[in-house]
């Protein structure tokens, strides 16, 4: 299975790295390293996970409060979102919306 980012999701990765990389130099690396790789299991693994909101599936990363949200068709996975899971969820629902 193929698997393709959005430009709105990349967006979202950069923002994520620029966030940790205040917190401290080399966290925001560490950041995309992670979700880089819970990005890659989608080759394996996409299809399997919920859909919330009837729509887009829903995977956790692993090590960081973010929810990363695809969508599948035919045999790719394309990244529509990558969201802190920390923030208002009216906000999550309506990024979700945009895109």
């Amino acid at each position: 299975m193929q698997v393709r980012i959005t430009r709105s999701a990349e967006t979202d990765l950069l923002e994520g790295y620029a966030f940790y990389e205040e917190q401290q130099a080399g966290i925001g690396e560490y950041f995309l390293d992670n979700l880089f790789a819970d990005i890659g299991s989608l080759a394996l693994f996409a299809g399997i996970h919920p859909k919330p909101d009837g729509k887009l599936h829903r995977t956790l990363a692993k090590r960081f409060p973010f929810a990363i949200f695809y969508d599948l068709n035919d045999d790719i996975a394309t990244v529509i979102a990558v969201l802190d899971c920390r923030q208002n969820p009216a906000s999550i629902t309506e990024r979700l919306r945009r895109s």
